[in-house]
C-alpha cells in the first residue's frame, strides 16, 4: 500500500507529443494493413477520437466511426459496459477494421471490444504490461501504476517556483 496519489506517479503528454506518438503509430500500422488497406478506423471514446483521426489521417482512411466502452468512474474501474456500438453492417466481425484507443490499462475495456469485432487489429497509442495482450500494435509501454496525464485532462496555469519569488 502506498500514500501517494495517482498524480503523484503520473505522466504528462502534451497534445505535440501525443500527435508524434499517434503519428508514429500510423507507421507501425501501415505494415500491418491489409493488401487493400483497412475499411474503416473505430475509436474508442472519449480518450481514442484524438489518436483515431491523426491513424485515419496518416493511413488515408475515410470511414471512422465510434464504440463508447465506459469502464471507469472518475478513477475508479468497473466492468466495461458498450453504451454507443459501431455500424456492425460496416465492421461485420471486424475484418479489415482498425480499432484505436489512447491507452490499454488493464485490458477490460478491450476485451468488451474484442467480443464485437473479434477479427479486428486493435492498436494503442501507449500500453500497460496488464493489457498488452489485448493489444496488437503500441508504440510506448509505461508501468502498471504509473497515471498517465493525457492534455485533454490539463489546462495550462502558472505555477509558483519552488524557491523565492519575483
Amino acid at each position: 500500500m502506498t500514500d501517494r496519489l495517482p498524480h503523484e506517479k503520473g505522466f504528462h503528454f502534451s497534445w505535440d507529443q501525443l500527435h508524434r506518438d499517434a503519428r508514429a503509430l500510423a507507421w507501425r500500422l501501415q505494415s500491418d494493413a491489409p493488401e487493400d488497406g483497412y475499411k474503416a478506423v473505430v475509436a474508442i471514446t472519449r480518450g481514442g477520437m484524438a489518436p483515431a483521426m491523426i491513424v485515419a489521417r496518416e493511413l488515408d482512411i475515410r470511414t471512422v466511426d465510434t464504440i463508447s466502452v465506459k469502464s471507469y468512474n472518475h478513477q475508479t474501474q468497473s466492468a466495461p459496459q458498450v453504451i454507443k456500438s459501431p455500424d456492425m453492417d460496416i465492421i461485420g466481425d471486424g475484418t479489415g477494421i482498425l480499432v484505436v484507443d489512447d491507452l490499454v490499462d488493464t485490458g477490460k475495456t478491450l476485451e468488451a471490444v474484442r467480443a464485437l469485432m473479434p477479427k479486428a487489429q486493435i492498436a494503442t497509442v501507449y500500453a500497460k504490461p496488464m493489457g498488452r495482450p489485448q493489444v496488437n500494435t503500441f508504440v510506448t509501454e509505461v508501468s502498471q501504476d504509473t497515471w498517465i496525464f493525457f492534455p485533454w485532462d490539463m489546462a495550462l496555469q502558472y505555477v509558483e517556483p519552488y524557491r523565492g519569488k519575483d
